[in-house]
């Protein structure tokens, strides 16, 4: 705290807040540099001016100069000398300072009476920067009490460079500022003065600043800066200057500060995309959500002139539902299916805006490719269901389209059908395809065909497409019926009921439809004079034979017939089979005995064994046939019935009676013998025989025994005797040309030897039965024949016994054993028919030559 007493009001001070010393005028224009006091020297201080004021004392004034900053004890000036005392009476005078409270910046040297510093002086610190700058000292001299007014001038030197009151200074400067437009800097301060003290500004070299420096009222310069030329933040942001103050001293010191100057953007740029247009290729079958690409769009401002987002431009609702933008980021994202076939480019508009709304425009064209993820597609045109069997080849049954909806080799469609077919493909016009017959159909081998057409693409995997054609194949009537056999059999028993079903034949006919319809019937023909309608018939649909009439076996044993089938086309076919129907035989008929025979004149039949007669002597034969044939036609012979039993037997087979032991004399002369014939049918049927046979060593014992036989009774056995005698003429007449034909005979059975030796193989099946029938009974009784004379003259003839020859017999034991098929073929029946009637007359004969 400073005080300054006024000369007005020396008693009343005043505060200063200024930091710089105050001065006061005292009586007498003495001017003191008033240091600050403390409260002990401020009130020795008013006590002096008190005093001296009151005892009217008289002051002296001293000045001095001195630089500042000079070093501690440098000679400001000497004191004693100008007090005009000697360095010593200093002392003892009591010169010394007064001191008012603040830092002594000079002091007294005792020895030298010189006043000097007492430290190192800063004017700048003393006065600030006033133009002067002298402090003043009070030197008191006690032994007179005398005060001593000392002024010293402190000299400034140039110790202080300009400076700024901050290193950098920021100015923000709108980029679009007009040229000419001022911006104040900041002001440098030098707190030396006059030369020394702050002269003028620089500023650095640049393109778009200059530096017009102002004087004020107070002397004070005041620097601008002047913006020469347009600014542009996008091409340079921060400018960078450095502003020198310099003072006018030796040497020149200066003081610089840092200008950054800081553009202020404005939104003078649109966004920019990279790139103007954009080119992507996609596959159609990525997934939703894959990142398709990210457009980019810069802008060369800041904040928020410079922040883009993006967004469709022109959207259609096809793009918006494919494709997603992300407003910040520019990614393009899949946002639906993408399908080649569908569309295969998109262009699509985009645009970029900044915060104010600067917008840029560009296209992003989205290739998209193909997959092949389409099967061919086959489309077919014209379509023939059905096409006749005669077709000739290369009729056109279908004609089709093929198409796929893929591109490139995926799109590329190869057709075929299956190799084992009867058809081919024709490709016509582009992707047209004919399916042709490759050869003549028939629709008996197949009557309807399912093709399968394949239309493959040559994708990767390949895709293949498989269309399904129905051919019916209609029928012609190109087949006739055919039966299953060449030839049919049937056979029939014989009295069958009339209507009964015979055979049953069903022919086939591959065709179809009318032309499948067969029906039968039989071809116009006669049997034994009556025409074969009348005997059987054959239902037209169903082709069943029916027999007319009861056949039988013994009057009819085959039949051919010729059955017809014909189908309804037209024109009709028809084809023809055999059938042979064999009429079976049924055991319908009793065993015929044709030996012996009784006559019809009533006298008895005596078969004549010699009372000689060995063991196995043939005595007779009975000799049967039977009409029917097979077993019922075999038929067998035994002894049903005998007045000696044990005497004579009988041959299973071959009908011969036969003694069983030699003949005794006590065994009667007439043996009376029943022989049944029985065949071996179901049922079998049987006939009988009854023998009567004479046993005699001699004639005439046999005519004594025929003597004592009951005669008969009838009136005209008288004229037996007659007769036998005209027989016997007519016998003997006749005998030489029986012995002729006789030979003749022989001779023609030789002959048929030959022929039945060479249809021996035939034969072989004939049952032993036959032969009885046939050379048997004839062998019988050519043995048997000439054999009686008869006296004319007498009823006892004369009886020659031969004996037996077997030679010509053609039965055997062996051969009567022999088994015999049920069925023989119809010539053997025909052959039997010829030998059934050469027994007959043979029989005839041999017996009217006997009689």
């Amino acid at each position: 705290m400073h005080f300054i007493l006024d000369p007005e009001d020396p008693g009343a001070p005043q505060a200063s807040t200024e930091g710089k010393p105050k001065h006061r005028r005292l009586r007498g224009g003495v001017v003191m540099a008033t240091p600050p006091a403390s409260p002990d020297r401020t009130r020795l201080l008013q006590i002096c001016l008190l005093l001296g004021i009151l005892g009217e004392i008289r002051a002296e004034q001293i000045r001095y100069s001195v630089f500042e900053e000079q070093e501690e004890g440098s000679v400001v000036g000497n004191i004693a000398k100008d007090l005009g005392l000697a360095p010593r009476e200093l002392v003892e005078r009591g010169v010394r300072i007064v001191s008012r409270g603040r830092t002594q910046l000079f002091a007294l040297n005792p020895r030298s009476g010189s006043l000097v510093t007492s430290g190192r002086i800063d004017r700048e610190e003393l006065c600030d920067r006033s133009p002067n700058c002298v402090t003043i000292l009070e030197i008191l001299l006690e032994d007179t009490v005398k005060i001593l007014r000392v002024e010293v001038e402190i000299i400034d030197v140039n110790d202080n460079p300009p400076s700024f009151g901050t290193e950098q200074r920021e100015i923000k400067v709108a980029e679009n500022e007009n040229s000419g437009t001022r911006f104040p800097l900041p002001e440098a301060f030098d707190p030396d003065v006059g030369v020394n003290s702050l002269q003028g500004y620089q500023l650095n070299t640049n393109g778009y600043f200059s530096l017009d420096v102002q004087s004020g009222a107070d002397g004070i310069k005041y620097p601008e800066l002047v913006l020469e030329r347009a600014l542009d933040r996008e091409e340079e942001a921060v400018h960078h200057l450095v502003l020198t103050a310099f003072d006018g001293g030796d040497p020149v010191r200066s003081g610089t500060a840092r200008i950054l100057i800081i553009l202020v953007d404005t939104n003078d740029n649109a966004p920019v995309f990279t790139q103007p247009k954009y080119h992507v290729s996609v596959r159609e079958n990525v997934p939703v959500g894959t990142r398709l690409l990210t457009i980019k769009a810069t802008d060369p401002d800041e904040g928020t002139n410079g922040d883009v987002t993006y967004s469709f431009r022109k959207v259609r609702d096809k793009i918006s539902q494919l494709f997603q933008l992300n407003s910040l980021s520019g990614d393009i994202t899949i946002l639906g299916d993408l399908d080649y076939e569908d569309s295969g480019f998109y262009d699509i508009d985009v645009e970029a805006h900044d915060g104010p709304g600067l917008r840029a425009r560009s296209k992003v064209l989205v290739t998209v490719l193909d997959e092949n993820d389409n099967a061919p597609e086959v489309t077919v045109t014209s379509l023939t269901s059905s096409v006749q069997e005669t077709s000739s080849p290369g009729t056109v049954i279908a004609l089709f389209n093929v198409h796929d909806s893929d591109s490139g080799g995926n799109g590329l469609v190869t057709c075929s059908i299956p190799d084992n077919l009867p058809f081919t493909l024709e490709k016509t016009y582009e992707n047209y395809y004919r399916l042709l017959t490759h050869r003549t159909l028939d629709r008996e081998e197949v009557s309807e065909y399912n093709i399968t057409v394949t239309a493959t693409d040559q994708g990767i995997p390949p895709l293949s497409t498989e269309t399904y054609i129905s051919l019916q194949v209609m029928d012609i009537n190109d087949n006739p019926p055919t039966f299953p056999h060449a030839s049919y059999s049937a056979y029939i028993p014989e009295n069958n009921p009339r209507g009964a079903s015979i055979l049953s034949m069903t022919a086939q006919d591959p065709d179809s439809g009318d032309n499948a319809l067969i029906t039968y019937s039989l071809a116009e023909d006669t049997f034994q004079g009556a025409p074969l309608s009348s005997y059987v018939s054959i239902n037209s649909n169903t082709g069943i034979l029916y027999a007319l009439r009861s056949f039988d076996y013994e009057q009819l044993r085959d039949l051919q017939l010729l059955v017809t089938a014909s189908d309804s086309g037209d024109p009709p076919l028809s084809s023809n089979v055999s059938v042979s129907l064999f009429v079976l035989d049924q055991n319908d008929n009793v065993p015929e005995i044709l030996y012996p025979t009784f006559p019809t004149d009533g006298s008895t039949g005596v078969e004549l064994a010699p009372r000689s007669a060995d063991s196995g002597y043939l005595v007779t034969k009975v000799v049967a046939v039977d009409r029917d044939s097979g077993q019922n036609a075999w038929l067998s012979y035994r002894l049903l019935k005998a007045s000696e039993p044990g005497l004579f037997a009988v041959g299973l087979h071959t009908g011969e009676v036969r003694t069983a032991r030699a003949l005794l004399d006590r065994d009667a002369l007439k043996q009376s013998l029943v022989v049944v014939v029985q065949d071996h049918g179901q049922p079998p049927l049987s006939a009988t025989v009854t023998l009567t046979v004479a046993v005699a060593d001699s004639i005439p014992d046999v005519l004594a025994d025929l003597g004592s036989l009951k005669p008969s009774a009838d009136p005209d056995d008288s004229g037996l005797t007659l007769y036998l005698v005209v027989a016997v003429a007519a016998v003997s007449c006749v005998f030489l040309a029986f012995v002729m034909v006789l030979l003749a005979l022989k001779l023609r059975r030789w002959h048929k030897s030959r022929l039945l030796h060479a249809e021996g193989s035939r034969l072989a099946g004939v049952p032993a039965s036959h032969f009885v029938g046939v050379d048997g009974v004839r062998a019988f009784l050519q043995t048997y024949s000439h054999e009686v004379s008869l006296t004319a003259d007498s009823r006892k003839s004369h009886l020659i016994f031969p004996q037996p020859n077997y030679a010509d017999t053609l039965i055997s034991r062996e051969s009567c054993e022999k088994s015999e098929p049920l069925l023989i073929t119809q010539d053997l029946l025909e052959t039997k028919g010829d030998l059934n009637l050469q027994v007959s007359q043979s029989y005839n004969r041999s017996y009217h030559t006997e009689i």
